[in-house]
């Protein structure tokens, strides 16, 4: 028999092309892979016939042995979960922490934030708390620390929040984490932290020492260009990495994308360069928009706070070959990517300003 909870479960929604010339509806990178990155995945391709290290313990190494060097966190791969993007390993994250069932175990999150929250939560078993961003457009940490109960297993924090391209603060953080009980796991979601250019923002690594019930988890998909093949990881405690490890799908991360990943590591410094084209683009969009719509963005896209407008604009937005993220009633999502591509936007964008970007 299936679930019958199944049938109230909101569907995740990937950004599509919808036959428009420019797609800037999932957050991804206008640029492939380096050659080098191209090269060692097509070694490991012709390899294909073998299952892949199940473990990754070569990904997991050179993980630790990169982020240990600058922020001088003692790591080692016991410390890293890699897995199929880090929704994958969100997914295992409540399901190392929420028992199912009838238990009611709770993930709390902020919301609207990543689409996938409340699905990975519910698939599950997990009860979902959802509690709204504060009126400009960032994660409510006292809020999220009031919702906390006997009950809840794990808080997520995304940082920079997605969609709306905000952050918190690094004392925000440290009061939010000093308010939330030792027993309950944090995960800081900094699926864009690549291209935050803020000060003041805190990196989660260096809070992993001070805070046992936190853990980090970063991808491969945005700023290195790997988004196709999926791969992404967790940083924490060796005790919480283990658990989430656990109930990982054996071989989740295939060969080619393991082998992509470690040398995406060694161009690591020639593919975050990259990263300053889109936050120059990004900052030109948010010029073009008129100041008192504009959100601040610390990810590559921008938010428009369109409420009931989202869907018209995105019908008026792809009269220029553009396809955007809508969520219908609340806003759209416009990823940012390189010259010629923003060139397209900001034309777009003053076009449609007199309709959609009213003086208020």
């Amino acid at each position: 028999m299936i679930r019958a909870d199944l049938s109230t479960l909101p569907p995740y929604v990937p950004g599509s092309l919808n036959g428009l010339p420019l797609k800037l509806s999932s957050n991804e990178s206008s640029l492939g892979p380096l050659p080098g990155v191209t090269r060692a995945a097509a070694e490991a391709l012709a390899s294909a016939n073998r299952y892949p290290d199940m473990v990754a313990y070569e990904l997991r190494s050179a993980i630790a042995d990169w982020l240990a060097g600058p922020s001088s966190l003692l790591l080692d791969a016991e410390n890293i979960a890699v897995g199929a993007g880090s929704s994958a390993l969100i997914q295992q994250a409540v399901q190392a922490t929420c028992r199912g069932g009838d238990a009611g175990d709770e993930v709390i999150y902020p919301w609207r934030s990543f689409e996938a929250y409340p699905i990975l939560a519910r698939v599950a078993g997990a009860e979902a708390v959802e509690v709204p961003l504060t009126p400009d457009h960032r994660n409510d940490l006292p809020g999220l620390a009031a919702a906390i109960t006997e009950k809840t297993r794990l808080v997520i924090v995304c940082n920079p929040n997605n969609p709306s391209g905000t952050t918190v603060t690094r004392e925000e953080l440290i009061t939010f984490l000093n308010a939330v009980p030792s027993d309950v796991q944090v995960l800081l979601d900094e699926a864009y932290v690549e291209y935050v250019r803020e000060d003041g923002f805190p990196d989660g690594l260096g809070l992993l020492a001070d805070y046992p019930n936190l853990a980090v988890a970063r991808t491969f998909s945005k700023a290195y260009g790997l988004a196709g093949l999926r791969v992404g990881y967790l940083v924490g405690r060796a005790e919480f990495i283990e658990a989430v490890n656990k109930v990982c799908i054996p071989f989740s991360v295939n060969a080619v994308a393991q082998a992509a990943a470690v040398a995406s590591i060694g161009a690591k410094d020639e593919l975050l360069a990259r990263t300053d084209e889109t936050v120059a683009q990004r900052a030109r969009v948010l010029e073009h928009i008129p100041e008192d719509w504009r959100i601040g963005s610390e990810a590559n896209f921008v938010w428009l706070d369109l409420g009931d407008r989202a869907r018209a604009f995105e019908e008026a937005i792809a009269g220029y070959g553009i396809a955007v993220r809508c969520f219908d009633g609340e806003g759209v999502r416009v990823t940012v990517t390189d010259a010629a591509e923003t060139d397209v936007v900001v034309e777009a964008l003053d076009a449609l300003a007199p309709e959609f970007f009213p003086r208020r």
